[in-house]
């Protein structure tokens, strides 16, 4: 479709639903959330084991087909373990998976398709056991991780650093730079001068942004009826 052709009050029906699910369903499901999770196509998000721990305003965008895991295993000497912090994006296709400890710093942001882990989960000659193969992640805050990055056990990324898409990160990378490549390497190094406009400077008044959206999803949507929602379902047009 080229556009939405809901009416407006089937938006905000649907949007009751999503968040009521989430509620229900998705927030008893972490060890600890703080409030303003929000969450697109809650049927693609998937939390698997305990110690999942998240802040305030965590924002997970799955889509269909693209799903969102984020895991943690019980090896029986220990249990995983992951820290989410405060303004986090985590996009479509991402799978976070930790055997130890994944760390992930507030107004962090992580584009789709990521793979991120903290273990091999395999022993180089004992292919039936994970053995030592672990070491935590961590990535510190307003971190941007480009899409299909992968990032393997033992890595640390630098508060403010970027990492380019479909790069893999093998050792760790210091802070303010960016780093890109098939071992990421770094390419630049960000200006210190510049200030950094966060994630949290956008989200902090939630009440307002949801307002504006709110007008905005009026607006957009006012001249949809439900014959031409029903009509764009059943025969679309090119102006659908």
């Amino acid at each position: 479709m080229r556009r939405d052709t809901r009416p407006y009050f089937i938006r905000r029906i649907r949007d009751r639903f999503s968040k009521w699910r989430v509620k229900r369903f998705l927030e008893p499901q972490f060890d600890a959330i703080g409030p303003g999770l929000d969450v697109a196509y809650p049927a693609g998000i998937e939390l698997w084991g305990a110690k999942i721990h998240a802040g305030r305003d965590l924002h997970l965008r799955a889509a269909k087909g693209n799903m969102i895991r984020l895991a943690t295993w019980d090896s029986g000497d220990r249990v995983g373990e992951i820290h989410i912090g405060d303004y986090v994006l985590i996009s479509p296709g991402n799978q976070i998976i930790a055997s130890q400890r994944i760390t992930i710093g507030s107004n962090t942001m992580i584009a789709s398709g990521c793979y991120i882990s903290d273990s091999d989960w395999h022993d180089t000659y004992d292919r039936t056991a994970e053995l030592d193969k672990f070491s935590p992640v961590v990535l510190e805050e307003n971190v941007w991780i480009g899409s299909r990055v992968i990032v393997g056990k033992g890595v640390t990324i630098g508060k403010n650093s970027i990492i380019g898409a479909g790069s893999v990160v093998t050792r760790s990378i210091p802070a303010n730079v960016i780093a890109a490549g098939n071992p990421a390497k770094v390419i630049k190094e960000l200006d210190p001068s510049q200030e950094f406009r966060l994630r949290s400077d956008m989200l902090g008044d939630m009440d307002t942004l949801n307002d504006e959206i709110d007008k905005l999803s009026r607006y957009l949507l006012r001249n949809n009826t439900i014959f031409t929602w029903i009509r764009s379902m059943l025969k679309p047009t090119r102006r659908d």
